[in-house]
């Protein structure tokens, strides 16, 4: 009796145990349900459908790794100097007021003494009425010469994006009388290459100032 009293004992133990267990996975499928993690893959069936999903799963990992590092540089750069924007201006390019005055004074040397500038217009006589037989002759003293440089490194210095400083006259009005020619001005210019080429100024700095200087042709040349 004692023996068929355990063995009952144990049958109502172990039909509870399954019980028990037949209710937690029937609970635990239900709950998996409710607390899915939000990486959590499962298969739909299909092999090319399941390698799309994670294709895409990956790729949008990758976004959100990156969006986060981009962040941090982010936060990480706050309080750091900001970097300059845009191109440097032609005056910054040649060096400055510096520069400009280096290029003035060889090429107002290189100029002055250029025959075919007549820088001091020597033979030349004024037009109009009142004016025919004055001449519009230059001295080169030291005097007009510094003042001449002054005005030529104010002027290129405006003129490339420098400070906004020129104390001399209109380009039209202080030529105005001097009969320039086309090829006097010419030979300007070609004072002015050898000048660059001598302080070997870079090509495209060249260029854009000698442009600079070409866009005054019409206020300066009245002999064409």
């Amino acid at each position: 009796m004692k023996t068929q009293g355990t063995t009952a004992v144990r049958v109502r133990q172990g039909t509870m145990l399954l019980l028990a267990v037949a209710i937690g996975a029937t609970m635990g499928c239900g709950g998996t349900k409710g607390t899915k993690k939000k990486d959590e893959f499962f298969t739909s069936g299909s092999r090319e459908a399941d390698q799309r999903a994670s294709q895409r799963m990956a790729k949008e990992q990758q976004l959100a790794g990156a969006d986060q590092k981009n962040e941090k540089a982010k936060k990480a750069g706050e309080g750091a100097p900001a970097q300059a924007e845009g191109k440097q201006t032609l005056f910054e390019r040649l060096g400055g007021e510096e520069g400009i005055t280096k290029i003035v004074d060889d090429f107002t040397v290189r100029a002055l003494e250029d025959p075919r500038v007549n820088w001091e217009r020597k033979g030349v006589k004024r037009g109009g009425l009142l004016s025919r037989d004055t001449s519009p002759a230059w001295t080169a003293n030291p005097q007009n010469v510094a003042n001449l440089k002054k005005h030529l490194v104010q002027f290129l210095s405006l003129a490339t994006g420098g400070p906004p400083q020129y104390d001399g006259r209109d380009m039209k009005g202080v030529h105005a009388g001097m009969h320039i020619s086309n090829p006097e001005f010419d030979a300007v210019i070609g004072d002015l290459k050898a000048s660059l080429d001598k302080l070997q100024i870079p090509d495209k700095e060249q260029k854009e100032l000698l442009a600079v200087i070409e866009s005054t042709r019409p206020q300066i040349v009245t002999q064409r």
